[in-house]
């Protein structure tokens, strides 16, 4: 059993080397944690993104709809459907920039002149893509949409050369059209 006199000495003979090593760790496991949820909230984000495309994608390439009759899903809806998928997870669908690295696929009438894209609300839709060009020989044109667009991310990482940082996540996703 100890006695107060030998706790008092036990405590006369620390010199604070705890308390510097615990002042130079702490600051290093926060950034640590930091770190590790900045780039989870970035994963999650690049995720609900390209579900979004996905779900725009399968709106896209649905050509008729039972209540409207037989025309084609309008560009809006797709905007719309991306729109919804990325607030259900509290991400403003508003910050998705122009759309500049839009792709450029073959279209599934003639493979060898390239689509152009129409633009919704910064989405791009390609309809009638070639979706697997170049052609593997003996196989059948796979005809499609595709939607694709960007979201910005900014990373918020005190003292590192992250802080503030912003990064482009794009999101591409492929929806094959059934006849």
């Amino acid at each position: 059993m100890l006695t107060v006199r030998q706790v008092a000495r036990k405590l006369s003979c620390a010199d604070g080397a705890e308390i510097a090593e615990a002042a130079l760790v702490l600051p290093l496991v926060f950034m640590l944690l930091l770190g590790i949820v900045w780039f989870g909230r970035a994963f999650n984000i690049y995720s609900t993104i390209q579900q979004a495309a996905q779900q725009g994608a399968i709106v896209a390439a649905r050509s008729t709809c039972a209540t409207c009759g037989d025309t084609a899903s309008l560009d809006t809806a797709v905007a719309s459907t991306v729109g919804a998928v990325m607030q259900a997870s509290s991400i403003d669908p508003t910050l998705i920039p122009v759309n500049s690295s839009a792709p450029m696929p073959f279209s599934c009438l003639n493979p060898t002149v390239p689509l152009t894209c129409p633009v919704s609300g910064n989405i791009s839709i390609c309809r009638q893509a070639l979706l697997n060009s170049p052609l593997p020989a003996n196989q059948t044109a796979q005809c499609g949409t595709i939607v694709s667009f960007q979201y910005p991310f900014q990373f918020y990482l005190p003292f590192t050369s992250l802080n503030l940082q912003k990064i482009t996540l794009s999101a591409q996703a492929q929806s094959r059209m059934e006849n």
